[in-house]
């Protein structure tokens, strides 16, 4: 099939699957006229990146877990731990994304938003004191 029905298939846009290829994750076959020849399990491969990048994994996870789903002697072990590792950089963020909520309700809060120029958020964003 053509980049364009890989597309309809997958769910990917054909310029992300042109990367993924520029990039050796995915490999088609090409026609005799040079085009690309995308078989059912280069479909496969593209839905299954498409759902590790959904769940956050990078680019280079998702080259791991292929590589991991190719290797039929692999460990489940293996995957279970970069997925954990993912995980653990996920319950990270989440961390650092309540702090940060934390400090910009405490902000939004110290400001009275009305006419006078005075600013409690301006003045704790310029305070140059480091951390």
């Amino acid at each position: 099939m053509n980049i364009g029905q890989a597309s309809e298939h997958s769910g990917l846009a054909p310029k992300t699957i042109r990367y993924y290829e520029d990039i050796g994750l995915i490999r088609p076959d090409r026609g005799g006229n040079g085009y690309r020849d995308y078989a059912e399990a280069d479909v496969h491969k593209l839905r299954f990146l498409q759902r590790s990048r959904g769940l956050g994994f990078s680019v280079e996870e998702c080259r791991q877990l292929l590589a991991l789903y190719e290797d039929k002697d692999r460990a489940s072990s293996d995957v279970k731990e970069l997925t954990q590792a993912k995980l653990t950089e996920i319950d990270r963020k989440i961390r650092e994304l309540t702090e940060l909520r934390r400090t910009l309700e405490h902000l939004v809060h110290a400001c009275h938003g009305n006419d006078r120029p005075d600013c409690p958020i301006l003045e704790e964003l310029s305070d140059a004191r480091p951390e």
